[in-house]
């Protein structure tokens, strides 16, 4: 695919990505397929159930995720991708593929300055 720089539209994707926690909590959701909240805040060390909350509900708000609440005393609500959400997946491999060489291309360069 082809465009031109002017009607370029990757920042309008990442502006749904960007963020410490977006990509993981994507990335946990797709590994697990539904998570509950606490299973989640778990699976992720170091956020905080303030910080997951927040992201949750930004996934949400660009129907990335989908949550389901559940009538029942404690309350149980389960995350999972959307079918939006699902669409990310190839994306997603690819950018973990190209992080893998970017690295090894960034080490290689390095260890020729040394």
């Amino acid at each position: 695919m082809s465009f031109e720089p002017l009607d370029c539209h990757i920042d309008d994707g990442l502006k749904s990505l960007l963020g410490k926690w977006k990509i993981p909590i994507l990335i946990q959701l797709r590994a697990q397929q539904v998570l509950r909240f606490s299973d989640l805040y778990r699976t992720l060390p170091g956020i905080t159930k303030k910080m997951l909350t927040q992201t949750l509900k930004e996934l949400e708000e660009d129907d990335l995720v989908n949550r389901k609440v559940y009538p029942v005393v404690p309350p149980k609500v389960e995350y999972q991708l959307s079918a939006h959400g699902q669409e990310l997946i190839p994306t997603l491999d690819a950018l973990h593929a190209w992080g893998i060489a970017h690295s090894a291309h960034l080490a290689h360069k390095q260890h020729r300055h040394d």
